[in-house]
């Protein structure tokens, strides 16, 4: 039976394609090469969650993996940290900061636990002389708008400041469509730009309020028009009819019919 591999054994791994007479590929990357490559990994095991593939999403975790052996390596040529760095970091906050399964802190909901977390990361930036003035702090800007919306609102939530029930929500959502729709009647383009936003943040929020992802919400529908859209081009292949000459009364009634046929909105 071979012996199983350890993740100290992923970092020798990678030690001995950096070291001298190793890969000549792997000697020549950089934090800054590496970047693309820690973005695909990571859309990748999004993609496998998505798809409900296990047996994928085991392959793309390993990738995403190797691409944190891999920056830990790096950081390692420089004097930085080390790779056991990383996992003893991570492993010692994740203790920290949930007391009421490793300490003696009771949190009996979901919300407790989330109360707690922030108090304890304002308290460890605090003590670091890192304490930033804002509690919406901490949310990277690269994150895709609505993902970011949500965090946002989270975060506000947390303090207090939220809608009490999703009803208080729709509400709000009517309200920015109304101004939305004054806006594009009127030809007002700076201020339709400035609604659509305050729309979509809006519909964040409700995601949030109902339990819903916003980001998964939109790839659903993104990729419910692929389908559809794709499968209208089918149709039009097989009665020799080019899409760019069907005309739009064509192409809405294929789109209704298969709207009708599939049983979705």
């Amino acid at each position: 039976m071979a012996k199983p591999w350890t993740f100290e054994d992923l970092v020798r791994v990678m030690d001995r394609l950096r070291e001298p007479g190793g890969c000549p590929w792997d000697r020549e990357q950089t934090y800054e090469t590496l970047r693309s490559y820690l973005l695909e990994e990571c859309y990748e095991v999004v993609e496998a969650l998505d798809r409900g593939d296990r047996d994928g999403l085991r392959e793309e975790l390993g990738d995403l993996l190797f691409q944190i052996v891999f920056l830990s390596r790096l950081a390692d040529e420089e004097g930085r940290f080390r790779a056991a760095d990383v996992v003893r970091g991570i492993g010692e906050k994740i203790v920290r900061r949930h007391p009421h399964v490793f300490g003696d802190t009771t949190a009996d909901t979901s919300e407790e636990v989330l109360r707690n977390w922030e108090e304890i990361k304002r308290k460890e930036k605090e003590d670091a002389g890192t304490a930033e003035a804002s509690v919406l702090a901490g949310i990277p800007t690269a994150l895709p708008a609505l993902l970011k919306a949500q965090r946002l609102g989270t975060k506000a939530s947390r303090v207090g400041f939220d809608w009490r029930r999703p009803e208080e929500v729709l509400d709000k959502v009517d309200e920015e469509i109304a101004e939305l729709r004054a806006a594009v009647l009127e030809g007002d383009r700076e201020s339709a730009h400035e609604e659509i936003g305050d729309a979509l943040f809006s519909l964040a929020m409700l995601g949030r309020h109902v339990g819903v992802d916003p980001e998964a919400a939109l790839e659903a529908t993104n990729a419910k028009f692929r389908d559809r859209f794709t499968a209208i081009e089918s149709r039009l292949r097989e009665r020799g009819v080019k899409i760019e000459e069907a005309g739009i009364d064509l192409l809405d009634r294929l789109w209704n019919e298969l709207k009708a046929s599939r049983g979705s909105a």
